[in-house]
């Protein structure tokens, strides 16, 4: 499911949410510019689980390398020693957020972030939502790391800062309208959804690709458990501070209500 856009308007330009949006644009352009060096960057820069429960031991990570004989292809592995970050491990636990794989990862987090990132800016205010958004990553790295510390898969992206994002969403907006653009092969469907349909249909199934990568130990590349986990961190952050009166007031309803026009429907 891909948002097209919500129903709720911000009463104030969400800079913030701009600001974290260009970093993530910037840093990827330093990792392009890098050229064969980028992997160093993201070796040194990325969160690896092993790294945070082992900070004084050297990391190595396996290279396999396919050698042809008259006898046939040879298989080998060949350790590599991963770069150390010029500062404490623990601290890749929020520098991996700003990096991102390629074009498709980082357009994608970007856009998620753009559709539900103001919104909740607009509920804590500038400063504290880019103190949240940090909170909400790091706290996604940490349940990551908890589910398997000894990985030496380096893990990058913004997605679970993001999920923190989407958490904190489906408790104050949860009757929001989200226009949802859903690709079923060839015919695309434009439907209306909930706020608390679309986060919930997308946290199940994240939970359900992340059980299954517990049982299976395939992860298709993807870090489920960051994501699981910066929506549940986000969330209880979001509540921590409703209950502290640190939250601003909602937007009226007659601004919140504004109507998604589907062709010729109009619905409020």
């Amino acid at each position: 499911m891909i948002p097209i856009r919500d129903s709720i308007p911000s009463r104030s330009a969400p800079v913030v949410n701009y600001g974290i949006i260009a970093v993530n644009i910037a840093v990827f352009l330093v990792e392009l510019s890098a050229g064969p060096q980028a992997a160093d960057l993201v070796d040194q820069y990325a969160m690896i689980p092993a790294r945070i429960t082992r900070p004084d031991a050297a990391v190595f990570i396996p290279e396999v390398h396919y050698y042809r004989t008259p006898f046939g292809i040879i298989r080998r592995v060949a350790k590599q020693p991963i770069l150390s970050p010029p500062f404490p491990a623990c601290l890749t636990l929020l520098t991996c957020i700003v990096l991102h794989g390629s074009w498709m990862h980082l357009l994608g987090n970007c856009w998620f972030l753009y559709i539900f990132g103001d919104n909740v800016e607009d509920r804590l205010g500038h400063v504290l939502y880019l103190f949240f958004y940090a909170f909400s990553g790091a706290g996604a790295s940490l349940i990551y790391w908890a589910v398997d510390p000894f990985s030496t898969v380096p893990v990058i992206g913004a997605s679970g800062a993001i999920a923190g994002v989407m958490g904190a969403y489906f408790l104050l907006y949860p009757h929001a309208h989200v226009l949802t653009l859903i690709p079923v092969f060839i015919f695309p469907w434009i439907l209306v959804l909930p706020a608390y349909v679309f986060l919930g249909v997308w946290f199940v199934f994240q939970f359900l690709q992340g059980s299954s990568a517990l049982t299976t130990g395939q992860t298709g590349g993807v870090a489920w458990w960051a994501h699981i986990g910066g929506f549940l961190v986000g969330g209880g952050a979001l509540l921590a501070l409703k209950y502290t009166g640190l939250l601003r007031t909602p937007p009226p309803w007659k601004r919140q209500a504004r109507p998604v026009t589907i062709y010729r429907y109009r619905i409020r």
